[in-house]
């Protein structure tokens, strides 16, 4: 599968108007349902996970990149998928989630997980090290000082290869919008300006050199740039492709097999994702979109099922959900601002998603099979029509309206289907 992410440029430039998606979400249902996307399609499937997701600690999933690695793997050979249509990467490797610390002990750390996930067998690490620690001067460092760090967490995965195994693919960038969406209300991000990138390339290629790793510049296959999307607590800034014309006209002057690759495209329309596709911004990022379709057909059952006769024991589900958020801030406290009112609401319906971080939490997960055993029956129609209207019709086409986990599944596959289609 790697062949296909070193050959993305070339067959695009060829003619062949295809791109990649990546579902960074590490959620079971999400990945079962891309899986079955992607089957369906017969097309490959990139799940790459966040440093702060899954990383040597465990991450606010629970796991670490063998158990990871592990976890994908066989949740593909449950949905019926080749194994050779599966990749698994990093995204953000660096310092962001130890930026609290001096430079030093963040990098150290970041260098343990790159070691761990090459070990593990990723296919691809987003080197993001422009992020700014306790001991240095700004949040966000300057591209030299970046590119240095990059390199160094380089030479630590190239160290790690296993005998006989080729090196892992490499995606850098400085101009990398923060994990998780931050688009504030009227304001436009800024594109990336390709005279800059292409300088910032080459601060980079020479930081390989001096750090020894200059073979593996030629595994560097995209760099990270802003194409002007993102999304907020408001939503999203949509594509539009006259303010990426000058940025889409520099992909033919990347060097090697190198391409773009676009993140918090969550929210963009069909419309929209196919023509960054056809605008050479073949790799396109999806997460908290897909976690946030979940979340919303998840609380639409619970809704239903407080409505029902016959539940000896509700779910409660967004009562435990709020009460998880209250006793563990950490996740949302620095994204959210306003009154109680307001950040009630932001906890459960911002389209950056925070509660994502809190459902491999025991009690969000018994909460959760709680509320699908309860409605293991045929929901009143009425009732599915009015608090799930986008997907009614699937559900009545596929009839399971008794089956609350693919009703939820099929929330996540309409969230997902424009990108397939985008990128096909």
């Amino acid at each position: 599968m790697d062949a296909l992410l070193t050959r993305l440029k070339a067959q695009h430039l060829a003619g062949r108007l295809g791109g990649l998606f990546a579902v960074c979400s590490a959620h079971p249902m999400v990945l079962t349902e891309a899986m079955e996307v992607v089957r369906q399609s017969e097309q490959p499937l990139l799940v790459e996970a966040t440093a702060n997701q899954v990383n040597q600690f465990g991450g606010y999933s629970g796991r670490t990149p063998e158990r990871f690695v592990a976890y994908v793997r066989e949740s593909a050979r449950g949905a019926g998928l080749p194994m050779d249509r599966v990749m698994v990467g990093a995204d953000h490797l660096g310092p962001h989630v130890w930026k609290g610390e001096p430079a030093d002990a963040a990098m150290q750390k970041a260098e343990a997980l790159a070691r761990r996930c090459v070990a593990a067998g990723y296919d691809k690490l987003h080197l993001d090290t422009g992020t700014g620690c306790a001991d240095d001067r700004s949040a966000r460092l300057p591209v030299a000082e970046a590119a240095r760090r990059a390199a160094r967490l380089c030479r630590v995965a190239e160290s790690a290869r296993p005998d006989g195994v080729n090196g892992p693919l490499y995606v850098i960038g400085n101009e990398v919008p923060p994990p998780g969406g931050a688009l504030e209300e009227g304001h436009l991000p800024t594109v990336t300006d390709p005279r800059q990138m292409l300088a910032d390339l080459a601060v980079y290629h020479q930081a390989f050199e001096a750090a020894g790793v200059g073979a593996a510049w030629s595994r560097v296959m995209a760099v990270v740039v802003q194409p002007g999307v993102d999304f907020g607590d408001h939503g999203a800034a949509a594509y539009r492709p006259e303010r990426a014309a000058a940025l889409s006209a520099a992909h033919g002057r990347l060097p090697g097999m190198m391409t773009y690759e676009i993140h918090a495209t969550d929210y963009q329309t069909a419309a929209a994702l196919k023509q960054m596709v056809q605008d050479h911004f073949l790799l396109l990022k999806v997460g908290p979109a897909l976690t946030f379709a979940l979340r919303r057909a998840l609380y639409a059952l619970a809704e239903i099922e407080a409505e029902l006769d016959g539940i000896a024991v509700p779910s409660r589900l967004p009562q435990v959900m709020e009460q998880l958020m209250l006793e563990r801030p950490d996740h949302w406290r620095s994204h959210y601002q306003g009154d109680e009112a307001r950040l009630r609401h932001l906890r459960h319906h911002s389209p950056r998603d925070r509660i994502r971080y809190y459902w491999s939490d025991p009690r969000a997960r018994q909460a959760v099979d709680r509320l699908m055993r309860n409605l293991r029956r045929p929901l009143p129609t009425e009732s599915i029509a009015a608090r799930l209207p986008d997907i009614h019709a699937e559900i009545r086409r596929e009839k399971i309206s008794g089956d609350p986990e693919k009703i939820v599944r099929c929330a996540v596959r309409a969230a997902l289907l424009p990108y397939a289609a985008a990128c096909r």
